[in-house]
């Protein structure tokens, strides 16, 4: 009896003693899942525990969390940027990238660039830091690439977009996390014959270039093997396209029209369907070849179904995605059809939906929990039968504007039984272990 409770308090120690960094946008494997155990299943009636601020200023890039240290981009500026308009304006700065201590929050160190804005929402950076083998790599809105060495914070090679590849920032600043593959740092770009360009991860250097677009978009690239064979899938204003993440080599490419170049989720995927949509109310479902890198359009543009996922990334379970449409309801989708299963504004607003609503969704376990753009952080559970709420706490104020009401849109990240969450004055660290 001794040696089996003895067995069971080290299976138990060893589940919750399990724990992970956050090193880039939606996690370790780009998935939005958070695999840590020994998580709170409610949160305390006096609200979970907030472990330390930090100042910060401006910005829509979530923190990124390794080896010790919580990296997060911001924007510096004594203009008023808390507008929500559609026109370039200019506004003048500078960009930070800021390297803080996960146990304290204390300020490690800091690098920091004069950078005019000429976008729209001109908050700040958009991209999450991207932490990889001692070295982060972080993306301003303005096209400005940085390699530091994530304990110095020294560059080790920089880049500007628009300078050298001859390209205009996109309307809402460039958005498109950067993706690393073995030695390649993968980069939505912009300009002629460079949509995509795969810079070597130590010293910088153009590995590969290809593709045009009308214009950059805002989605993330990610890599698919389909077929035994690994994809680039980049999903541009023009198309969703394939190629070879090593090469550039062109595999295949199926015709979108985006409206204003908004492109802005990840394509996802069940089994060998792939799913994409965005502004305004466009969609398409591609079937993918399982023998080889070919791919066919199913439906394209089908009225009153899919998502049309504008700031928040959709997750698939099975055959059913969950996502956020631009109407500001939480719809789940029948992946094959694009039939909406059913719809709810709850997540936000109970009452009526919030134009572009926004509560990033990660799940952890049988659970989903999602950070929404008041603050608060809930814990849900999401089937096919429906959503349903378990708790939920305000854990930070809304601090921009967008659609005449206060939000905050900064992805969280998901570490070490932690949540590490900004606004554009204050990065929070708050405990959720049990």
């Amino acid at each position: 009896m001794k040696s089996l409770l003895l067995s069971g308090l080290m299976l138990l120690s060893a589940a919750y003693s399990y724990a992970e960094d956050w090193p880039q946008w939606m996690g370790p494997d780009r998935d939005n899942i958070w695999k840590e155990r020994g998580i709170i299943e409610k949160f305390p009636a006096e609200g979970p525990k907030v472990i330390w601020r930090a100042p910060v200023a401006g910005g829509y890039a979530g923190p990124s969390v390794a080896n010790g240290r919580v990296y997060v981009a911001d924007y510096v500026t004594s203009d008023n940027v808390k507008v929500s308009n559609f026109d370039r304006k200019e506004f003048s700065g500078k960009e930070r990238v800021l390297c803080l201590d996960e146990v304290t929050g204390k300020q490690l160190w800091r690098h920091e660039y004069p950078v005019k804005y000429t976008i729209s929402y001109p908050a700040g950076p958009r991209c999450t830091p991207n932490v990889h083998h001692g070295k982060v790599y972080t993306l301003g809105a303005e096209g400005h690439l940085f390699c530091f060495d994530a304990k110095t914070g020294d560059i080790i090679w920089s880049k500007h977009f628009p300078k050298d590849y001859n390209t205009k920032t996109p309307l809402w600043g460039y958005a498109a996390h950067p993706l690393i593959d073995g030695n390649r740092l993968i980069c939505v770009v912009g300009g002629e014959g460079s949509h995509a360009v795969a810079f070597d991860i130590d010293t910088g250097k153009e590995i590969w270039k290809g593709l045009t677009s009308s214009s950059q978009g805002y989605a993330p690239p990610v890599i698919m093997e389909i077929g035994g064979v690994r994809q680039l899938i980049l999903f541009h204003p023009d198309a969703v396209t394939s190629v070879n993440p090593k090469t550039g080599q062109l595999y295949w490419s199926e015709k979108y029209s985006a409206t204003n170049g908004s492109t802005i989720m990840t394509p996802v995927r069940s089994g060998n369907l792939l799913y994409a949509g965005g502004f305004s109310k466009k969609n398409i479902l591609i079937e993918l070849s399982q023998d080889r890198p070919a791919a066919k359009t199913l439906w394209k543009d089908k009225p009153r179904a899919g998502i049309a996922a504008i700031n928040v990334q959709p997750f698939v379970v099975g055959k059913t995605v969950y996502g956020f449409d631009q109407t500001g309801y939480l719809f789940a989708m029948e992946m094959a059809t694009g039939e909406r299963i059913w719809q709810s504004t709850k997540p936000i607003d109970a009452k009526r939906p919030q134009g572009s609503a926004t509560a990033f969704i990660i799940k952890n376990g049988d659970r989903f929990w999602m950070f929404n753009e008041r603050g608060e952080l809930l814990i849900t559970e999401l089937s096919r039968e429906g959503y349903k709420e378990i708790d939920r706490a305000k854990v930070i104020k809304q601090t921009n504007r967008a659609f005449g009401r206060d939000v905050v849109w900064s992805a969280p990240a998901w570490a070490n039984r932690k949540v590490f969450l900004r606004n554009d004055e204050e990065c929070l660290c708050i405990e959720l272990a049990k």
